[in-house]
């Protein structure tokens, strides 16, 4: 079998709708032969760039049409290529916990690896080199989330409400994981705060 139906074959059995590197080919052919590959089946209508080097099968909604991933997905699989471990920014993650009505101009992600922009689609994302460990625990993880929005409240907002409107968006596991973090004595005091019980009762 060529590189070209290889290739071929390993993306007809891809879950349409899920974004994909160029980078899972390379054990069938040079790069070069993938490259060129791929951008074939663009051509064809088969698959579809959302990003340099990342694609997704196409996913069809009678509605609306071609169904396109989360811009999160594709950051989640281009980071993955790259060794990269990526947190949703604090301000998106405050706003999805409804702590804040801001929306970020472009979305944000703090990652492990270098500082960048990507191009996915029409909108620019931009990456933020963190050296803090602490910021991408229970990275991909509602707990994680939840950890980036406490981060971005700081201490002073982090007020016993805002605890238990992200209690509230989380499950009980998950409110555990999150309590169960490596975070400064005045996050876990809030995570922990007697106070919770009496707003929630």
């Amino acid at each position: 079998m060529s590189t070209t139906e290889a290739i071929r074959t390993r993306v007809h059995r891809l879950s349409k709708g899920k974004p994909f590197t160029s980078s899972r080919f390379l054990k069938l052919g040079s790069r070069a032969a993938v490259d060129k590959t791929l951008s074939r089946l663009v051509d064809e209508g088969e698959i579809q760039r959302l990003a340099r080097g990342v694609f997704v099968r196409p996913k069809k909604s009678r509605f609306i049409g071609n169904v396109m991933p989360e811009v999160s997905e594709v950051v989640e699989v281009i980071a993955k290529s790259h060794g990269e471990t990526i947190q949703v920014h604090g301000a998106e993650a405050a706003r999805r916990f409804k702590l804040s009505t801001q929306m970020p101009t472009s979305p944000v992600f703090y990652t492990s690896g270098p500082s960048r922009s990507l191009r996915v689609g029409n909108i620019t994302v931009k990456l933020m080199h963190t050296t803090s460990h602490r910021r991408l625990q229970f990275a991909g993880k509602k707990a994680g989330l939840a950890l980036s929005a406490l981060w971005y409240l700081g201490k002073e907002n982090t007020t016993p409400e805002a605890v238990s409107r992200i209690r509230s968006g989380l499950s009980p596991e998950e409110f555990e994981a999150l309590k169960s973090a490596d975070v400064p004595a005045w996050m876990s005091a809030a995570l922990n705060s007697p106070e919770l019980e009496t707003v929630n009762g």
